[in-house]
C-alpha cells in the first residue's frame, strides 16, 4: 500500500491524546464506610470490571477513528500489478481519429462523436493541474502543445471529419514529440480509433517505454462499403478522336454481394455511356468504360457510383490532356541530306505534328526541351555537349530515337548509351537476314495488327543487309519491338529516367535494309512519336503532399494558382525549378477531392485532380481481442487495450493510473468508529 500524501501520517501522533486521557483519570473518589461491607465489595468489583472494559472499548474506538481520519488525508492506495504509479502531475496526450472511417455509425451516433465522449471521460480522470494534448489526423500546429483542462473543451468542439489518414507509427511518433518535452515524469497517451487494419502498422513502431500508451477501440454497427479504388487507361497516350478504354477497379469490403450497380463516367461535365458492375463480397471487380475524346486540351473527368452510408469514396476524379500536336525534332548529319526526305514525308504533312529538321551544327539547345521526340538521324559523332543536353531531355521525360550512321564513331555513341543506362552498339554485322519477330504486346504495336489473324511467319517483314549488333545487358530495361532471325534486336525500347530511348540497328537508308520503304516504317515511327508525349499523372492523393510538375514552364517569376473548378477554393502553391522542371508544392493545403485548374496570369495552363486516400475505404478493423494478441506477440509492455463497457471510463482510468484508492473507505471507517464511541458512552452502562 502506498500513500498519495504521506506527510499527513505525522498526524498519527494524535492518538496519544485518547491514551493519555485513558491512563490519567483525574476524577477524585470519596471513601464511605459501612458496617457490613461484604456485599458492597462484590458490587464494587463487578462495577470496576465493567468500567475498565467500557473505557478500553472507547479508547480503541477513538484510536481507530483518529487513525483512519489521518489515513484518509494521506490518501492510501494499492498499486496495480506490473504498474509503477508515479506521484505528481501528468502529461496526457489524447489522439482522436477523425478520418473518414469515423463517419460510420453505432448505437451512440457517429464514431467521431463517440470518440469525443470517451475523450471527455479520459480528461475527467485527471487533476486540474495536469497538462493535456489533443491530437487528430490533421497534425495541426495548435495541437502540438500541452494545454490545461479549460482549453480542452474548445479544441474538442472544433474536431471535424478530415480527409487525412495517418498510420499508427506516425501517430505515436507525433505523440512522443510532444510528451518527451514535458516536464512531468508521468506520461500517458490515449489513442481513440476504430483501428483499421490498413493503417495499423505496429511493425514499424518504435515504442517509447517512457510513455504508457492506452488503445481505446470503437466499433461501428455495420461495416459495409463499396468504393472506387483507382482507374487507368489501357493505352499510355490520349489522342483526339481515338477510342479510349478506361479501366476502373472497384472493391467491396463488406459481406454483401452487389449486382447491376450503376457506374457513370463524366468528361468535362458531360456524361458518357453509363455502365453497370457486379461484385462479390470481400472482393474486387474491374469495369472498362469506352469513350472518345472530342476536343483537345485539359479534360476534367470523374467516375461515380452510389453506395451508402460511406460516400466519400463514391467518386474518383482524374484529369488528362489531349495534345493539339506532337513536336518532333530531327537532328541530321551535316554531310548527309539525302535520307532526310523519309522523315519529312512522314511528319511534315501531318497536322498532328510540328516537325523540325536541323543540322547537327545548328541545334538550339534551349528549345530542345520543348519537343516530345528527338531523332538522331545518322550522326557520325555525338559531341559531348549534345550528349549532355540529350541526357537532360530524356531524364526529364523526353523520347530519343537513334538511327546510327554508316561508319559512326562507336565511342561517342557508347558514351551516350552508358550515360542513359541503355544497351550499347558493339559491331557491324554484314550478314543478310530479316526481321522475324514483332512484339505485338508493346504499346507501339498493340493496336496495329489484328491479333486474331497476325502471324509473323506469314507476314512480309523488313529485310536487313547490314546491321549494328546491340549488346545484351541483363540490367537494362530492354523491350524489343522487332527482332532479327539471328536473335539480335532490330529496334528496341529502353526506359531512362522519366523518358525513353529507342535504338535502331540500321541507319535510315536503303543500303542497310528496306525498312524505310517497308509498310512497317510508317506505323513504327508514327506510334513512337505518339507515345513520346509526356503524360502527367491522372490524379494525386490528398495528404501525400506530392509535387505537381509543369511542362514547358520554366520561369521562376510566375505566380501560379490552383483553383477548384466547382467551388471558390483557390490557393497559391509554392513553386520551385528542379531539374529544368517547374514543380508546384501544395503543402497539404488541398483538403477536398475534385478537379482543379492550374492558372497563370488568369489563363488555365493545365488540369489536375485530387482524390481522398483509399486507405480509409477498407473498413476491416482490429477487434480488442486481436489488438491484445498483436501487442502480446510484439511484447510491448507499455501498450494496453481498454475495452469499453458499462463501467465509467473515468473510474477505470483512475484505478489504472493511481491504483485502488482507499481514502473513501478510510473516511467511512473513521465515521463508524466515531459513532461507535458515542454509542459506547451513551448506552453502555
Amino acid at each position: 500500500m502506498n500513500f498519495t500524501y504521506p506527510a499527513f501520517l505525522f498526524a498519527l501522533s494524535a492518538i496519544v491524546i485518547p491514551i493519555i486521557i485513558h491512563l490519567f483519570n483525574f476524577r477524585k473518589f470519596k471513601t464511605v464506610y459501612f458496617s457490613n461491607v461484604k456485599f458492597l465489595k462484590e458490587v464494587k468489583q463487578e462495577t470496576q470490571s465493567k468500567s475498565k472494559l467500557k473505557h478500553l472499548l472507547i479508547l480503541i474506538a477513538r484510536i481507530l477513528a483518529i487513525t483512519f481520519l489521518v489515513l484518509a488525508f494521506a490518501q492510501p492506495f494499492i498499486p496495480n500489478k506490473n504498474k509503477t504509479t508515479v506521484i505528481g502531475n501528468s502529461a496526457v496526450s489524447i489522439f482522436i481519429d477523425n478520418s473518414f472511417s469515423m463517419d460510420a455509425v453505432n448505437s451512440n451516433g457517429t464514431l467521431l462523436d463517440d470518440a469525443k465522449k470517451w475523450a471527455e471521460e479520459v480528461i475527467a480522470a485527471y487533476k486540474p493541474t495536469d497538462r493535456f494534448q489533443i491530437l487528430t489526423n490533421d497534425f495541426e500546429a495548435k495541437h502540438q502543445r500541452l494545454v490545461n483542462k479549460e482549453e480542452l473543451s474548445d479544441l474538442l468542439d472544433e474536431i471535424r471529419i478530415s480527409p487525412i489518414s495517418r498510420t499508427f507509427s506516425e501517430i505515436n511518433s507525433r505523440i512522443a514529440d510532444v510528451l518527451n518535452n514535458a516536464e512531468s515524469k508521468n506520461k500517458q497517451a490515449y489513442i481513440i480509433s476504430d483501428f483499421q487494419k490498413s493503417i495499423f502498422d505496429i511493425d514499424k513502431l518504435n515504442a517509447d517505454t517512457n510513455i504508457n500508451i492506452h488503445l481505446i477501440p470503437i466499433t461501428a454497427a455495420e461495416k459495409s462499403n463499396v468504393y472506387i479504388d483507382t482507374c487507368w487507361f489501357e493505352s499510355p497516350v490520349r489522342q483526339l478522336g481515338a477510342n479510349e478504354k478506361l479501366h476502373v477497379r472497384l472493391k467491396n469490403s463488406s459481406d454483401k454481394e452487389y449486382e447491376s450497380n450503376a457506374i457513370k463516367l463524366f468528361v468535362n461535365g458531360n456524361q458518357k455511356t453509363p455502365s453497370s458492375f457486379n461484385i462479390k463480397s470481400q472482393s474486387e471487380a474491374e469495369v472498362v468504360l469506352a469513350f472518345a475524346s472530342k476536343e483537345t486540351g485539359t479534360q476534367h473527368c470523374f467516375v461515380e457510383i452510389n453506395d451508402y452510408p460511406i460516400t466519400f469514396d463514391d467518386k474518383f476524379y482524374f484529369s488528362y490532356n489531349v495534345a493539339k500536336y506532337i513536336s518532333v525534332l530531327s537532328i541530321n548529319a551535316s554531310s548527309n541530306t539525302s535520307e532526310n526526305g523519309y522523315l519529312n514525308r512522314l511528319f511534315a504533312s501531318d497536322s498532328n505534328f510540328i516537325y523540325k529538321a536541323v543540322s547537327e551544327n545548328q541545334i538550339d539547345y534551349g528549345a530542345m526541351l520543348q519537343n516530345n521526340l528527338v531523332i538522331f538521324n545518322q550522326l557520325k559523332t555525338i559531341s559531348s555537349g549534345l550528349a549532355q543536353e540529350i541526357q537532360k531531355f530524356v531524364l526529364n521525360g523526353g523520347s530519343l530515337l537513334v538511327f546510327p550512321a554508316d561508319g559512326m564513331d562507336m565511342n561517342s555513341y557508347n558514351a551516350l548509351t552508358s550515360a542513359l543506362n541503355v544497351n550499347a552498339y558493339e559491331k557491324l554485322d554484314t550478314a543478310n537476314t530479316k526481321v522475324d519477330n514483332v512484339n505485338t504486346q508493346s504499346d507501339i504495336y498493340k493496336d496495329v495488327f489484328d491479333k486474331k489473324t497476325f502471324s509473323a511467319t506469314s507476314l512480309d517483314l523488313p529485310k536487313v543487309f547490314e546491321h549494328y549488333v546491340v549488346s545484351k545487358k541483363s540490367r537494362s530495361s530492354e523491350e524489343y519491338l522487332m527482332k532479327l532471325q539471328t536473335g539480335d534486336v532490330f529496334i528496341a525500347k529502353y526506359s531512362s529516367g522519366k523518358g525513353a530511348v529507342f535504338l535502331s540497328a540500321v541507319p535510315l537508308n536503303e543500303k542497310h535494309s528496306n525498312f524505310v520503304k517497308h509498310a512497317m516504317f510508317v506505323p513504327t515511327l508514327y506510334k513512337i512519336s505518339i507515345t513520346s508525349q509526356m503524360n502527367s499523372p491522372l490524379f494525386y492523393t490528398i495528404g501525400h503532399n506530392q509535387s505537381v510538375e509543369l511542362e514547358n514552364h520554366l520561369s521562376g517569376e510566375n505566380i501560379y494558382k490552383i483553383k477548384n473548378i466547382n467551388s471558390n477554393f483557390e490557393m497559391i502553391p509554392e513553386h520551385r525549378l528542379i531539374n529544368l522542371k517547374m514543380q508546384l508544392l501544395t503543402n497539404n493545403q488541398i483538403k477536398e477531392a475534385g478537379n482543379y485548374n492550374i492558372i497563370q496570369e488568369k489563363e488555365s495552363i493545365a488540369g489536375i485532380s485530387f482524390n481522398y486516400d483509399r486507405n480509409e475505404s477498407d473498413l476491416a478493423c482490429h477487434s480488442p481481442a486481436e489488438l491484445k494478441d498483436i501487442i502480446s506477440q510484439k511484447v510491448f509492455s507499455n501498450i494496453s487495450v481498454l475495452e469499453l463497457n458499462k463501467q465509467s471510463l473515468t473510474n477505470v482510468l483512475a484505478d489504472i493510473e493511481q491504483g485502488t484508492k482507499l481514502w473513501k473507505l478510510c473516511i467511512i471507517l473513521a465515521l463508524l468508529f466515531l459513532a461507535l464511541e458515542i454509542i459506547l458512552i451513551r448506552f453502555l452502562k
